[in-house]
């Protein structure tokens, strides 16, 4: 994973700066969620893993897939990865892309799993509350876990807040060595 990272970083910080000065970040990413989308297709990923094709063809083929949803410059920028042999990094490269994107922004996505539905209120208020801790603003997604019994899981990147039912009995079960 380390050297896919290492491998990914020179494309996600050129095509973030490319974008950043073409004012063009939210086009960026759904170009790249996009590609990524096209290289987890099961007969793009045997094609993009066949010794039978070259890097040229690789490249073409992305191109063709793409091309009615890509600027030209995204265009480009798949052909330079098909050039190095580098479009089974597209999904790191979109990860580190975005994650430098959410911190030009000063956005952090923020993950809840609840035991019942979120009412409108409660999402608006735990998005404040989260915004105010961390300092910056909150997309959140939510969903639903009957089997947390109660409360929520809350995950924004490195940060963990496990406030659910279930969290809490394993917690006291392990405190008691049950």
């Amino acid at each position: 994973m380390a050297e896919l990272t290492t491998l990914a970083r020179p494309y996600a910080k050129a095509a973030f700066e490319h974008a950043l000065q073409a004012k063009k970040l939210p086009i960026w990413s759904e170009m790249l969620d996009f590609a990524v989308q096209v290289i987890g297709d099961e007969s793009m990923s045997q094609l993009l893993t066949s010794p039978h094709f070259g890097k040229e063809e690789q490249g073409e083929a992305m191109v063709q897939v793409c091309k009615d949803r890509f600027e030209e410059d995204g265009i480009n920028f798949i052909k330079v990865l098909a050039q190095n042999g580098r479009l089974l990094a597209l999904p790191e490269i979109e990860r580190l892309f975005n994650f430098l994107r959410r911190e030009f922004e000063k956005t952090v996505k923020a993950s809840v799993t609840s035991a019942s539905e979120l009412n409108d209120k409660q999402i608006k208020q735990l998005k404040e509350k989260l915004a105010a801790k961390l300092g910056r603003e909150v997309e959140i997604s939510v969903e639903v876990d009957a089997d947390l019994l109660g409360g929520l899981v809350i995950q924004a990147e490195d940060l963990v807040i496990d406030g659910s039912v279930r969290g809490r009995l394993t917690k006291l079960s392990d405190t008691l060595n049950i």
